[in-house]
């Protein structure tokens, strides 16, 4: 774990650093995905069958173990502990609520001149959710994907998740039922993220693939972006906390950790202007890795890439918050808006002390899934529109192609396109 002051004359050295750090995969994860990606395009099933028995010691033979069928998930759900139960049926209402209100509305209108214009807006066929199954299982995420993909209109619905020796996790088969996934296929890795883009002899592709992973699975999303849609080229997670010394350390020190024990290459930082504030946090940070179950992959994280930034006025924060731009930002002050006011770039922003990142997770309503490795200064979070695509249109009357092409015409062959001139002007009167 760092400690920067803002005062130190090497701080702009040393936070520039910090910046510039992408803590993702390196040349070797992009060759190991490239040969990955091309063995699914040319062999289909019988590659998934291979690698799926070698990474996750799965023999993908009969029906049931290549898919998970929808009364397995329905199951799942009603074996649910009520309690956990109502908490994924509240998670989900309050999901699908908020992505409801991002559905675009259609444009179509006639202009002065006489000439119709517009868009419509239409769903993607198919979308491909990918759901990780290895060092932790997350049904939160699986909501997260799926219902805005369901809100936008999209008709087939298919997920992907490794299933280690045959295991699948209940709390996802049971969120998958509560979306209203149509497929479940029992494969991971990058293998997944290929069948999805390329289609197998068993799995149709799709459209758009959605959803967060490994370096592995992510690097499979970048290189096949073109090939398909994809949400964003997730990297480990991250969190900043702008608070003042009037906070509860317990508390700052538990939203730090919640980050820190998703992957020793997550990373959290805490921007304070006090000294002894930072010193308690940092204290029971300590404290917590004694009885925290995920102690050791929290530890690794925050031991190699925490940061604590000290510095004269929280005036501060927010430029220093702009440069990370962060996936999540707490801002847990007297008057969090006064500094939310000054931000233009985080995934997205938590305001006030009661406000822990953790509730935008499960169950606040805005989508988890969010840009990461400074990102956020050009990428939002997961939405409606990630499923959907926007088709223009045009309706000309003669009157309108009077009144516009001879401008036409002069441009297309100022740029020596004389078929495009051709194509107006003899349409002219």
């Amino acid at each position: 774990m760092q400690l920067l002051r803002t005062s130190d004359a090497d701080f702009e050295a040393k936070f520039a650093k910090v910046v510039r750090d992408r803590r993702e995969s390196d040349a070797q994860v992009g060759r190991d995905v490239s040969t990955i990606l091309n063995e699914v395009r040319e062999r289909g099933d019988s590659a998934l069958v291979e690698y799926t028995t070698r990474f996750d010691q799965h023999n993908l033979s009969s029906d049931e173990d290549w898919s998970i069928s929808k009364e397995a998930c329905k199951a799942a759900y009603d074996g649910l502990d009520a309690e956990l139960r109502d908490a994924l049926g509240t998670a989900a209402t309050r999901i699908r609520a908020y992505h409801e209100g991002q559905l675009p509305e259609n444009r179509d209108y006639t202009d002065n001149i006489g000439m119709r214009l517009g868009a419509r807006w239409s769903a993607v066929d198919a979308a491909g959710l990918y759901v990780p199954g290895g060092r932790a299982a997350y049904p939160s995420s699986l909501l997260m994907n799926a219902i805005p993909a369901k809100v936008a209109g999209v008709e087939r619905l298919v997920v992907t998740t490794p299933t280690p020796k045959g295991e699948a996790n209940d709390l996802v088969l049971a969120a998958a039922h509560i979306a209203g996934v149509d497929e479940i296929y029992r494969v991971g890795g990058a293998q997944a993220i290929a069948a999805l883009a390329y289609g197998t002899e068993r799995i149709g592709r799709v459209d758009v693939v959605t959803g967060p992973g490994n370096a592995w699975v992510a690097e499979a999303k970048r290189q096949l972006y073109g090939v398909v849609g994809i949400d964003m080229v997730a990297g480990p997670s991250e969190i900043l906390v702008i608070a003042d010394k009037d906070n509860n350390p317990e508390w700052i020190a538990a939203d730090l950790l919640s980050q820190a024990e998703h992957d020793p290459t997550s990373q959290s930082i805490l921007i304070t202007d006090d000294r002894g504030f930072a010193s308690q946090v940092m204290d029971q940070i300590d404290l917590e890795f004694l009885k925290l179950p995920t102690a050791k992959t929290a530890k690794a994280s925050w031991d190699d890439h925490g940061l604590v930034v000290l510095v004269d006025s929280l005036d501060e924060a927010p430029a220093l918050s702009d440069r990370l731009a962060a996936e999540h930002v707490e801002i847990a002050t007297a008057d969090p808006e006064a500094i939310f006011a000054k931000l233009r770039h985080a995934g997205s922003v938590f305001l006030g002390r009661m406000a822990p990142e953790a509730v935008g997770d499960y169950i606040a309503g805005p989508n988890h899934v969010l840009p990461t490795g400074r990102r956020a200064r050009f990428a939002s979070g997961l939405s409606v529109l990630d499923f959907m695509k926007r088709t223009s249109f045009i309706g000309v009357s003669e009157d309108a192609l009077n009144a516009i092409g001879p401008a036409a015409v002069r441009l297309a062959e100022a740029e020596g396109l004389p078929a495009h001139a051709l194509s107006i002007s003899r349409r002219l009167s």
